[in-house]
């Protein structure tokens, strides 16, 4: 039964994979922060004095660090034959490691590779490295740096860096907002247009939300990216809804959506895609 399950899920994966528009690569969401293991804890010391007065003691100890190493990983694609010969894969994952009570460190890379008759139509790399600074407070604070490089969209490189600020608006354990506001300089490498280095204000909306034991989880990001002192508009956000198989294993649908302001001649500067796949974690 557990075989037939699995075989009828992979049908699906592979089957909705194929329904997918122009592939995009978009930052993928990132692993919600881990509870804190720094919790302070209170220690009471009672001893009498020389007058026989009781003397309480309040001793605040710090739990050890815990490295806590999570990762994510989620794998789709397509491939049909015939009048439309077509190859599609795509690969995206989530890191996070804990230094210490105080730094974490994440990243989101991405892959996408795609042929259409023969010719290549996506090759499409992402990478970032994050730290964090004080994760486990409301009040939290970041910096990365990112490396970018699109067929699709005629990028040759595409290299950010940036820092700033989040804030967590939802903490609960069924349900996690946060919001995060970078400053961050992107200097661009297209195939045909000037090259183009400029400063923008990127603000992040994460959420997820789990349901039926966590089971079903839905999570969603949205990156809104203006320039500063010109108009060059940079947005994407996607919406993903998991369904656990097993407890390492979840069935997974994306949609998403990206948009840039300013492409290369012969570019839409809009892309959309659904896909679905299979999902590895472990937290």
């Amino acid at each position: 039964m557990k075989n037939y399950q699995s075989f009828v899920l992979l049908t699906v994966f592979l089957f909705l994979g194929g329904l997918a528009n122009a592939q995009i690569v978009e930052q993928p969401d990132p692993l919600r922060p881990s509870l804190s293991d720094s919790v302070k804890t209170s220690k009471t010391d009672t001893s009498r004095t020389a007058t026989g007065q009781i003397k309480i003691d309040t001793i605040v100890v710090k739990n050890p660090v815990v490295h806590v190493f999570r990762y994510r990983f989620t794998a789709d694609g397509t491939i049909t034959a015939g009048n439309v010969d077509r190859a599609l894969l795509q690969l995206t994952s989530s890191v996070d490691y804990r230094l210490s009570n105080y730094f974490r460190l994440s990243s989101n890379p991405s892959f996408v590779y795609g042929k259409q008759n023969g010719i290549l139509a996506e090759r499409e790399y992402f990478g970032d490295l994050r730290t964090t600074y004080r994760g486990e407070r409301r009040l939290y604070y970041l910096a990365f740096g990112s490396y970018e490089r699109s067929n699709l969209r005629q990028i040759n490189r595409r290299l950010t860096a940036a820092a700033g600020a989040g804030y967590k608006l939802l903490n609960r354990k069924r349900a996690y907002i946060s919001l995060t506001d970078v400053i961050l300089s992107e200097s661009t490498d297209f195939t045909e247009l000037n090259d183009i280095s400029i400063i923008r204000n990127s603000a992040r909306l994460f959420g997820e939300y789990s349901f039926d034991n966590d089971r079903i989880r839905v999570t969603h990001t949205a990156f809104y990216q203006p320039a500063l002192g010109r108009y060059n508009v940079r947005w994407n956000a996607s919406l993903s809804v998991q369904l656990k198989i097993t407890e390492v294993v979840s069935l997974r649908s994306t949609l998403a959506n990206a948009y840039e302001s300013l492409v290369v001649p012969g570019r839409k500067n809009n892309d959309l895609r659904f896909t679905v796949g299979l999902t590895y974690e472990r937290k």
